[in-house]
């Protein structure tokens, strides 16, 4: 069947390595090489037979990858850590190629293939940091945010890196032939920038107004491949057309459905690109190369962790950020296979080189999620033998603290806890990480530490001895089963209400020893349920049983906490049963200057007033000589009609 059959060949292939990547856990995309390996020219049984043909189908996959990545850049993603970004990532690829210069030159290799694998290691890998973060719940930290920032700058750099790179082969006349690709990039960016601008996004809306998603789909494919196609004949990258293509889009009001639309075919392309990689590796080279292999995916590893935990150090980050980046940045990435192709294409590296680039990439993908994992312990190990400064604090008298609730987390969910805390008078304390949060907070003017929350002097600080309640708004599941059971060596009376993400974390979370675990997800889906079937009238009984049973479905493993619980949920079902309206008293309504008693409005409308709040004080079943004024809210209590009586009467 020729190229038709190899194409089958690889997608099975491709399944299989993927469904066993997805089970152990790890990217997809080592599924992908390790399907290449398998049915590469090197090894018995099925293989592929028309490689080169292959090879050339998955440099379309090489210009989708990229295409994407221009869509998806975004400044706004780098304005929290911009410096460290800007200026630190480039700092770091420098830094990692004179290591990987100096390892190869320790393998034995010449100075161009040195060269060569010093900046081929120095890409780490977008998609499985990514996959790691989601998985430990560390996305939206600080930590998170300075990797993903460095991992932008990086992936950017990748473009030019495939025009420098193979002009190193012949340094005087790469020089010319480099200015030159540089006049040319210049000249057609500005085109691109000028004609790009105008042209394209018309074209596209024009397309997406005929709502046709084949047309659409068509046209951005051809976009992104017949730019690149544009800059292949002018003698500049492929890749680099589809990239700026993307780019380009990506300020468009349609970049979203294009980046949805695009990322079938670009993950399918990119199946072929990932397996052709896997098919240049022998494994045969592998086996006799092992320990080689090994010490060097030591030595980039350590080596290159270590230039990324100073690099962030050096910018003003401290406590786990430095320690985070290093453990989770270690690896060598997915473009480095794109820039590698480019090496082996040009000459500049040999199959040797390539296939201690591949095994150690390999090897460092799959050992990322481990690593980065001990980031917990070991920064929690560490602290027992470093000074560490004392938290800062603000708006607080910490030696007053007591019977108070300690909230884990300033964002968004910590933030709305701290407001209704503070028109509740209930003492409260925020503890958080992130400094612009922490920032935050005190705008806001809640008491808050500036620390880690795991830390022992800042839960000290917080006198967590006394607290009443600790609340854990944080996602992230690892601090949040460390500091549940941190709570409970230091007061075993302290209740823990944490937030969880399925029930697996639900139940690890109880076992720990938690009082509460919540689901937000859920309970933002049956707010907005319960809003919608009030909407419809359905009668109060019947929402409350369905919000009840589908609790009761996600919140099964909640242990029983105390004795009656069965009577204490159907009091809690009954308070919710009961109907209350509030109402506002305008300056305009006749009940402005008289008295509950006088206006006898039980008497007369059939409602009762169960609750005032004047001047943010809230009057609970206020007395019969209480007398109404401008502004007061007042809540009543009876059915639907005599509700809506008493609406129109205090108008």
């Amino acid at each position: 069947m020729g190229i038709a059959g190899d194409i089958v060949i690889i997608i099975v292939a491709a399944l299989i390595g993927a469904l066993i990547a997805y089970k152990l856990k790890q990217p997809l995309v080592l599924g992908y090489i390790i399907a290449g390996i398998v049915i590469g020219p090197y090894s018995s049984g099925v293989t592929v037979s028309g490689v080169h043909e292959i090879e050339m189908l998955a440099e379309i996959g090489v210009a989708l990858l990229l295409f994407a990545l221009g869509l998806e850049f975004s400044f706004s993603e780098l304005k929290p850590v911009w410096k460290v970004a800007l200026i630190g990532t480039p700092i770091q690829i420098g830094l990692t190629m004179v290591l990987g210069f100096f390892i190869g030159r320790w393998m034995g290799w010449e100075l161009i293939p040195s060269l060569w694998f010093g900046a081929l290691i120095s890409f780490s890998s977008t998609m499985v940091i990514l996959k790691t973060l989601m998985n430990q719940g560390w996305i939206g930290t600080l930590s998170s945010k300075v990797m993903i920032g460095m991992l932008i700058i990086q992936d950017l750099i990748v473009v030019p890196a495939m025009i420098i790179m193979p002009q190193l082969n012949d340094p005087k006349a790469g020089l010319p032939l480099l200015g030159l690709a540089t006049l040319k990039s210049a000249i057609f960016l500005v085109a691109m920038v000028f004609l790009g601008t105008k042209l394209i996004p018309k074209l596209i809306a024009i397309i997406a107004g005929w709502d046709s998603r084949e047309l659409f789909l068509l046209t951005i494919t051809a976009i992104a491949l017949g730019i690149g196609y544009i800059t292949h004949l002018v003698g500049l990258s492929f890749a680099l057309g589809a990239f700026v293509a993307g780019m380009v889009i990506s300020e468009s009001e349609y970049s979203h459905k294009v980046l949805s639309d695009i990322m079938s075919i670009r993950d399918l392309f990119g199946l072929l690109f990932f397996t052709s990689v896997g098919m240049l590796l022998d494994p045969q080279f592998v086996i006799e190369n092992w320990s080689y292999i090994l010490l060097i995916v030591l030595l980039v590893g350590t080596g290159k962790g270590m230039i990324f935990g100073l690099i962030v150090k050096s910018f003003g980050y401290r406590k786990v950020v430095p320690l985070a980046v290093a453990l989770g940045l270690f690896q060598v990435g997915e473009f480095s296979f794109v820039l590698a192709r480019v090496g082996l294409e040009s000459q500049s590296i040999s199959k040797e080189v390539y296939s201690f680039v591949l095994a150690t990439a390999i090897i460092s993908m799959v050992l990322t999620p481990i690593v980065s994992g001990i980031t917990e312990p070991v920064y929690s190990f560490s602290k027992r033998f470093l000074k560490w400064e004392a938290p800062k604090t603000h708006a607080m008298m910490t030696e007053k603290l007591t019977d108070h609730v300690i909230i884990a987390g300033g964002g968004r969910v910590g933030q709305h806890v701290a407001h209704i805390l503070k028109l509740l008078n209930v003492e409260f304390i925020i503890i958080e990480l992130n400094f612009q949060r922490f920032e935050q907070c005190k705008l806001a003017g809640f008491p808050v530490i500036y620390g880690d929350v795991c830390h022992e002097v800042v839960l000290k600080v917080a006198k967590i001895d006394q607290a009443n309640l600790i609340l854990l708004t944080i996602p992230n599941i690892t601090i949040s089963q460390s500091l549940v059971a941190k709570t409970k060596l230091v007061n075993s009376e302290l209740h823990v209400v944490a937030r969880a993400e399925g029930t697996e974390q639900v139940k690890n979370l109880y076992d720990k020893g938690a009082y509460m675990v919540v689901l937000p997800e859920l309970e933002a889906g049956l707010e907005i349920a319960r809003q919608a079937l009030l909407h419809l009238n359905i009668p109060a009984v019947i929402i409350q049983n369905y919000i009840d049973s589908t609790r009761k479905k996600y919140y099964v493993l909640n242990p029983p906490v105390q004795n009656n619980s069965e009577t204490l949920t159907q009091l809690k079902n009954a308070q919710n049963l009961i109907e209350i309206t509030w109402a506002r008293i305008e300056k305009n309504s006749p009940f402005i200057d008289k008295t509950l008693k006088g206006l006898d409005i039980r008497r007369n409308i059939g409602v009762s007033i169960v609750g005032v709040i004047r001047n943010d004080i809230f009057r609970p079943n206020p007395e019969a000589e209480y007398t109404f004024a401008n502004g007061d809210l007042v809540a009543v209590m009876g059915n639907n009609q005599q509700r809506e009586v008493f609406l129109k009467a205090v108008v």
